[in-house]
C-alpha cells in the first residue's frame, strides 16, 4: 500500500510494523512541514495518524475507506521530531471498523486520532 500512496511517500513515513489489524508508523518533522509559528503543520500528525488509520484498516484484504475521523492536538511538535502513530483495530464489525491511534514522540503522547472505516467487499490484488 505504501509504494501506491504518493503522499504518505513524500512525507518519508516508513512502516515499522504491520500485521493483521495492527499498524505502526512513523516520520520525522522537516523544515517544510512547519506553520508560520515555527511548529509542525497539525496536518502532518494528522497525516501521519491517518496513514496508521488506514494502513491498520486494509489489512484485513478488503479496501476499507474512512468516513469519519478527527484528531486532539496534545503537544505541538518542532522540526526534527520523530514522531511514531499507531494503530490498533478497537472493534470491527462486517462493514465498520473502529480504531483509536496514539501519536508519540518518544514516551509522550502528542496527538490523540479516532476513526472510523467503512470495510467494502472489494479485495485488494497484488500488484
Amino acid at each position: 500500500m505504501l509504494s501506491l500512496d504518493a503522499y504518505s511517500t513524500w512525507l518519508g513515513i516508513e512502516i515499522l510494523e504491520c500485521t493483521i489489524g495492527h499498524c505502526k508508523v512513523a516520520m520525522t518533522i522537516r523544515k517544510d512541514m512547519l506553520n508560520s509559528m515555527n511548529k509542525a503543520h497539525g496536518g502532518i500528525s494528522y497525516s501521519l495518524a491517518d496513514t496508521a488509520f488506514g494502513f491498520a484498516a486494509n489489512t484485513h484484504g478488503k479496501y476499507a475507506v474512512s468516513i469519519e475521523t478527527s484528531i486532539n492536538h496534545i503537544e505541538a511538535l518542532n522540526e526534527g521530531d520523530y514522531i511514531v502513530a499507531e494503530s490498533v483495530i478497537e472493534k470491527v464489525n462486517n462493514k465498520l471498523g473502529f480504531n483509536i491511534i496514539e501519536v508519540k514522540r518518544g514516551d509522550e503522547l502528542v496527538a490523540l486520532f479516532k476513526g472510523v472505516v467503512y470495510r467494502t467487499q472489494k479485495d485488494w490484488e497484488e500488484n
